[in-house]
């Protein structure tokens, strides 16, 4: 996916900014006091910034990664100055993530979809609660802005107000909604909408599913299910399966992506909710110990706050004085 090194406007960078305020300053709270009377970064503060980061929902694993760089980079350096340390975060971190983020697709702005993969099929994952239905709605609003004709899948008919949803964001971006009645077969929906879709020459197709995942083997085999019935029209869909996190649970997002990694082919991530919680970190957890590229984050409610995911400029964000 060509998200790592995209144009980054003043006014998506000043969203940014405000989107993880409160995770910049706990982390740099954090920070300050970790490197209190010290002028250079030597083996306390390297103590005291691990403890920083294992506090900060950065996860252990990718926690021990980050410490480890640095020593190196100390030992290199002979002498890096504490108030250095900013610089020396947004570059080691960088780089630690950058191996997950591709510039295929690169010439492409944000939400354009290549031609030679139209209709583009998001089959999109995730529990009840992490803001999926909503994030589905912002990405149609975004696409549809984009210039791209966009369907939509009410593939939940588990919960009725989840499509009673999906109705209402078709109607605001202009977007169509294929539906049936509660109950009916997700599978059936799916193929349904992306028929439509093909027919109709879309260029987006985004589908719903159920946010459960009590039975994992169930869940499995309706998402299997989804996608094969699906690939009867469009041979290679979905070409994205977009996990859905809310990045305010912290740690449980880990715990999520874990579970629904094992259960179907994700490929790309949502994280959400970032603008009104201090936990933004797990977002560096994530893309380190998953390996699954996030495409795309939400800074706030309305449906310009969900940006395409700029992995160097969100680090450079964060650790910026």
């Amino acid at each position: 996916m060509g998200f790592f090194n995209k144009l980054f406007s003043k006014e998506k960078k000043e969203k940014l900014d405000q989107g993880l305020e409160k995770t910049k300053q706990g982390v740099w709270d954090k920070i300050t006091r970790a490197v209190a009377g010290k002028s250079k970064v030597d083996d306390e503060v390297l103590d005291n910034l691990e403890e920083v980061f294992a506090t900060s929902d950065v996860g252990v694993d990718t926690t021990i990664e980050i410490i480890e760089r640095l020593e190196k980079r100390v030992a290199r350096d002979k002498y890096v100055s504490t108030s250095d340390l900013h610089n020396l975060l947004a570059e080691e971190i960088s780089d630690m993530i950058a191996p997950n983020y591709k510039d295929e697709d690169a010439g492409l702005g944000d939400f354009e979809v290549p031609a030679d993969r139209k209709p583009y099929v998001i089959l999109v994952v995730g529990v009840n609660g992490v803001g999926k239905t909503t994030t589905i709605g912002k990405l149609a609003y975004q696409y549809a802005k984009a210039g791209n004709k966009v369907f939509l899948g009410a593939s939940d008919t588990f919960r009725a107000a989840a499509i009673e949803q999906l109705d209402i964001w078709g109607q605001r971006t202009g977007a169509t909604v294929i539906k049936q009645k509660m109950g009916a077969d997700p599978a059936a929906v799916a193929f349904d909408t992306v028929s439509a879709a093909k027919a109709q020459g879309a260029d987006v197709v985004i589908i719903d599913t159920a946010g459960r995942l009590h039975n994992k083997t169930g869940l499995m085999r309706e998402l299997e299910k989804i996608s094969k019935v699906m690939q009867r029209v469009v041979p290679d869909a979905p070409q994205e399966v977009l996990l859905v996190l809310d990045g305010s649970t912290g740690q449980n997002a880990y715990e999520q992506a874990a579970q629904f990694s094992a259960v179907t082919n994700v490929n790309t991530l949502a994280v959400t909710k970032l603008d009104g919680t201090a936990k933004g970190g797990v977002i560096i957890g994530i893309s380190n110990k998953h390996k699954i590229p996030i495409k795309y984050i939400g800074l706030g409610e309305k449906p310009e706050d969900l940006q395409i995911f700029n992995a160097k400029e969100f680090v450079k964000s964060l650790f910026a004085k």
